[in-house]
């Protein structure tokens, strides 16, 4: 017994220096990450010089290019549905998510408007259209996510300039205490400030926030220029041109820095009035210039929003400070130092921002007078800090509720300093879906038969539109003609814009008049919407709702429910436009008829390319001719009959003859300028790669597909094999039946992300609902 408890003694100790051994080794750990991540050793400002010289545009960063370089780094490049060419108009597709989602405390999804706001907003900052000189405010209705968004992107910024890829540079001083006359001497000149003050004890807390009883430096006085300055600054405003001409080699860098706005700080910013009168002591003790520098640092600049340092944010409740701050024991150490009273270490809280940002959170309550005040800094970059002159350039920024704009709108100089940027509810269905993935869990979509979640989203965000849209109706006259299934403010054609989809349903006619004016005005429509309807909070109440009341059967959640859901709710009915809810069914009822006509659809791909080949090489022939197409050696009858066929499967059996000679004519002028003269001949593409061969392919099968239901309409043995499917009676159907129907199943799982319950329930509503006839 005794031996057994000696034992599981030693078991215990041994166990307990197993913990202490592990828990010194992950602090051992943290400590080299904390280490790592916390190291910012101050360079010579020599050999600042040197990666100057060499790194030009990486060291010449102010935080407007700062923010540049932030953005597209979490930020990749754009999609861009119309490939740049001349019919975009730059409405772009980004993924937001390093940004604004991930690694966020609250995600922030930005629809694909507000993206482009964004970025263009982002761009001007590189092309010196949108600098200092203005106050940047995000103005959205309460619940569309701007105290978010602003957070987000802060919080970025801060993480960001911890990188090396966001390294920017500040002002650190090394003052060398035994060239400035020795530690002794400097001594006995503190103890006299002390004595004259009346101190017992010298200091306490001298540089640092966490500094403790002040000890005598040894060797050098290391202090930050507290407004940020880049070290560049420090050489004399009227030498820095022909220095940095001297500096820096690259010819292509120095055209940039010597003439285009992104630039223009560099020769124009002067340094601070501590940094200033600093070094012009210096020169005057040493005698030197040179050795005057060989104190100056450049030192890694860190933000940090918890202590205000190069972030800044205000609530609307926080008190106002005007008091500059003052550092008066390092005050007395430079001046005893420098021996001269020509240093005032004094500084305001904007001082703390400079090559920064400032937020506002909401113009409201002492962030109106705090408004005001900017704006004399706003307009002219200065302002006076007790009797000396204190130059700021900062990054500010804001949020407003449409409501709050009375706060300034009457003060003229104001107008053309505040430059807005809408952030209103989200307007691209699928970003809605996004937060509600989030909220919810990515499984909920297991609960809907697909592209259900998205009408949701729809309706939801139908109350966030203008019932008139000026620029559809200019581009679509007649919209009647899609009345079978587009609600009668178009307002499901251009929620499909939005996202960036051309809906496929659009006439020949109409997407041909969808030029880039016409999409430039659908596009700029998203200015004006997102400030009235249901609210983002308001929405995951809703869809909440929806998931309580409809999650109880046993189905999968269907249109109809949906659409029932919202009509039974007053409340909710009376926010959705009139005839909307009718209308996304009917649009949920074409779609789903054309995915199960696609998926029954099979037709051999090679016969459709051979046939567009053929047409491809017969348009450039006159009625009446017979020609070997040299695509695919075919003699073609070159005749009206030939080109009606084929035009007919392009643009419908209803297209009239002057609708398919305009067609011929347009694809004959694109097949000789673009797809003959530069992707065929420059490119050295084969046709079939070809943009005008890809598009008719698409065209070609589309409409092909149209009629791949029409055997199987009347066929009653049809619907009982789609319900016997994967069941013993399956087998009993014929070889051709049992093909289809397999074939039907298979495209709708993985081509349109059906369960097996799923494709069968959709394929019977299309079915009992006789769609096919209705469209």
């Amino acid at each position: 017994m005794a031996k057994n408890k000696k034992s599981r003694n030693h078991e215990k100790k041994d166990a307990r220096k197993g913990r202490k051994s592990g828990s010194s080794q992950a602090l051992i750990n943290l400590s080299k990450d904390l280490s790592e991540k916390g190291r910012r050793p101050p360079m010579p400002f020599s050999d600042f010089l040197d990666l100057t010289a060499d790194r030009p545009e990486f060291v010449f960063r102010d935080i407007f290019r700062l923010f540049y370089d932030m953005v597209h780094y979490y930020i990749p490049e754009g999609v861009d549905e119309y490939g740049g060419s001349e019919d975009s108009i730059g409405y772009v597709h980004y993924d937001t998510s390093r940004l604004l989602v991930k690694k966020c405390d609250n995600p922030f999804f930005a629809d694909r408007p507000f993206a482009n706001r964004l970025m263009d907003l982002t761009n001007a900052f590189k092309e010196g259209g949108a600098r200092n000189n203005n106050i940047f405010l995000f103005e959205g209705p309460p619940g569309s996510g701007k105290s978010t968004f602003l957070n987000n992107l802060l919080f970025k910024l801060e993480e960001y300039i911890r990188l090396e890829e966001g390294t920017i540079y500040k002002t650190y001083w090394r003052l060398d205490i035994e060239k400035l006359g020795g530690l002794q001497q400097f001594k006995r000149a503190m103890r006299k400030v002390a004595d004259e003050n009346g101190e017992e004890q010298l200091f306490h807390g001298s540089c640092g926030p966490n500094a403790g009883p002040f000890r005598y430096p040894k060797t050098h006085l290391e202090f930050s220029c507290p407004k940020h300055d880049h070290p560049i600054l420090q050489i004399p405003k009227e030498n820095r041109k022909k220095f940095l001409d001297d500096l820096i080699s690259d010819p292509h860098f120095k055209e940039k820095l010597f003439n285009e706005k992104e630039y223009e700080w560099v020769l124009t910013e002067i340094p601070c009035s501590i940094c200033r009168s600093i070094f012009f002591s210096l020169v005057d003790i040493l005698g030197d210039p040179l050795e005057a520098y060989k104190m100056i640092y450049a030192r890694k600049a860190h933000y940090n929003r918890q202590f205000g340092e190069g972030i800044t944010i205000f609530n609307p409740g926080d008190p106002l400070n005007k008091r500059p701050i003052s550092r008066p024991n390092l005050q007395h150490m430079i001046n005893n130092l420098v021996k001269a009273d020509r240093v005032e270490f004094v500084f305001s809280d904007l001082a703390k921002t400079n090559n920064g940002v400032l937020a506002l959170m909401d113009i409201k309550d002492n962030n109106v007078n705090r408004l005001i005040n900017l704006h004399g800094i706003i307009s002219d970059g200065v302002h006076k800090v007790s009797l000396v002159e204190e130059h700021i350039k900062s990054l500010f920024v804001g949020l407003i509720n449409p409501a709050d704009r009375k706060h300034y709108e009457q003060i003229p100089s104001f107008k053309d300093r505040i430059i807005t940027v809408k952030i209103p509810y989200v307007l691209d269905y699928n970003t809605e879906v996004a937060i509600y993935k989030n909220k919810f869990g990515r499984a909920i979509r297991s609960k809907f038969l697909p592209t259900i979640l998205e009408n949701v989203a729809k309706i939801i965000i139908s109350s966030r539109l203008n019932r008139d849209c000026p620029a559809i109706k200019k581009w679509i006259p007649n919209p009647e003609k899609y009345g079978k299934y587009l609600d009668k403010h178009c307002m499901l054609l251009k929620m499909d814009i939005y996202t960036g989809k051309i809906p496929p349903w659009l006439k020949e006619e109409d997407l041909k008049s969808f030029d880039q004016p016409a999409r430039r005005a659908v596009i700029g429509a998203s200015e004006r919407e997102g400030v009235k309807g249901f609210s983002g909070r308001q929405s995951l109440l809703i869809f909440q709702e929806l998931l309580t009341k409809c999650s109880k059967f046993d189905h999968l959640i269907t249109m109809d429910m949906a659409i029932s859901f919202f009509k039974k709710d007053e409340l909710y009915n009376k926010e959705i436009p009139e005839g909307f809810l009718d209308s996304i069914g009917d649009m949920y009822d074409y779609n789903v008829l054309q995915e199960m006509k696609e998926a029954i659809y099979h037709f051999s791909e090679s016969q459709i390319s051979r046939d567009i080949k053929n047409y491809l090489f017969a348009i450039n022939f006159e009625i009446g001719a017979t020609e070997k197409c040299e695509y695919t050696g075919d003699i073609i009858d070159i005749s009206e009959e030939y080109f009606e066929h084929i035009e007919a499967i392009f643009l419908g059996n209803n297209s009239k003859s002057d609708e398919q000679i305009s067609f011929r004519k347009d694809l004959h002028s694109e097949y000789i300028t673009k797809t003959l003269a530069q992707e065929i001949r420059l490119k050295e593409r084969p046709i079939e790669e070809t943009e005008q061969f890809k598009a008719l392919f698409e065209k070609y099968t589309k409409n092909l597909k149209e009629y791949s239901l029409v055997p199987y309409l009347e066929n009653e043995n049809f619907r009982r094999a789609i319900l016997d499917y994967e069941t013993t009676d399956f087998k009993t159907y014929d070889k051709r039946l049992k093909r289809d129907v397999s074939q039907l199943m298979s495209n709708l799982t993985g081509k349109f992300n059906y369960s097996p319950e799923g494709a069968k329930q959709i394929c019977i509503y299309v079915l009992d609902k006789d769609l096919a006839k209705k469209y």
